[in-house]
């Protein structure tokens, strides 16, 4: 009896060591990570299928992870093997390199320096550039005559502002924002979900958010974009970030990924955000349509 027991507890050792093994990055699975909002999480689905569909390898998806810093930490760690970033992002929030208006040159020294500092390599642009976004009301817009940031300045003693937490902290967020433009709320920003930004400031309880121009809702909702007319941000190409030893590994993964490069444009990507955002489709089914087609 003990020599039996001694042996199902051996197996049960096996299986789960088996299944441990099988969970972590490396072998024939890949672990794709993403972002806490809608479009990172439709790109994570999106390298997820084009894995699947392209390649034997199996994969797990850790979508929704959170900000940039907690993916950036994942992969390094060797916990995920890909995400979706942007090179403005990380020019400025991981590099600290401060600003810089050229999409070459940032897309460049990003890929230079992650291969160089961490061993990350960048798959090509998808296409789209989403950068961030200061979305006022329409009514407002017009009532007060406004289209650029330059314009909306002097009235924000006046305004309520609402950011999701990474925009409030990164220096490429608001703090940096309101140096360049002399923004002055009277009230400090209310931190939210990303999720409720647009309902916010649509039901009034705020006069001005932080969003992204690839946003779904930008397009049904009575919003004005304001024009960053002094040309704060930077470019943000949106492109998948992967681990160098991985690559080593799955070679063939570098051409399946770049199979993706150039097949966004910044309409097809809010289109895609609204899918998920206004109509609640699936984001697994927007996807699988959206490779279908090309």
């Amino acid at each position: 009896m003990k020599l039996k027991k001694l042996f199902t507890f051996a197996l049960l050792a096996v299986c789960l060591t088996g299944l441990i093994v099988a969970c972590q990055p490396g072998g024939d699975r890949i672990v794709i990570g993403s972002k806490n909002f809608t479009e990172q999480n439709i790109l994570g689905e999106l390298l997820a299928q084009q894995i699947e569909r392209k390649t034997n390898l199996k994969v797990d998806r850790r979508l929704n992870l959170g900000g940039t810093f907690i993916c950036l930490t994942a992969i390094q760690k060797g916990e995920i093997d890909i995400y979706p970033e942007y090179t403005g992002t990380a020019y400025n929030a991981i590099l600290k390199l401060g600003a810089n208006s050229d999409p070459k040159k940032t897309r460049e020294t990003v890929e230079s320096r992650f291969k160089r500092d961490f061993k990350l390599l960048w798959s090509k642009p998808f296409g789209f550039n989403n950068s961030f976004a200061m979305v006022i009301r329409g009514e407002d817009a017009r009532r007060l005559k406004l289209q650029t940031l330059s314009q909306a300045a002097p009235q924000t003693p006046k305004w309520r502002a609402g950011f999701g937490p990474e925009f409030l902290n990164r220096e490429d967020g608001f703090p940096g924002l309101a140096k360049h433009y002399n923004l002055k709320f009277t009230q400090p920003p209310k931190v939210m979900d990303l999720g409720l930004l647009y309902r916010s400031l649509n039901d009034k309880q705020v006069d001005i958010v932080a969003g992204n121009t690839t946003d779904g809702l930008l397009s049904t909702l009575d919003l004005t974009v304001l024009q960053d007319d002094k040309r704060y941000f930077p470019p943000y190409e949106a492109a998948a970030v992967v681990r160098q030893e991985t690559l080593q590994k799955h070679p063939e993964l570098k051409d399946v990924l770049d199979q993706l490069g150039g097949l966004i444009s910044d309409k097809t990507m809010q289109e895609l955000n609204f899918r998920v955002d206004g109509k609640k489709e699936d984001i697994k089914a927007v996807v699988r349509d959206f490779l279908k087609s090309r």
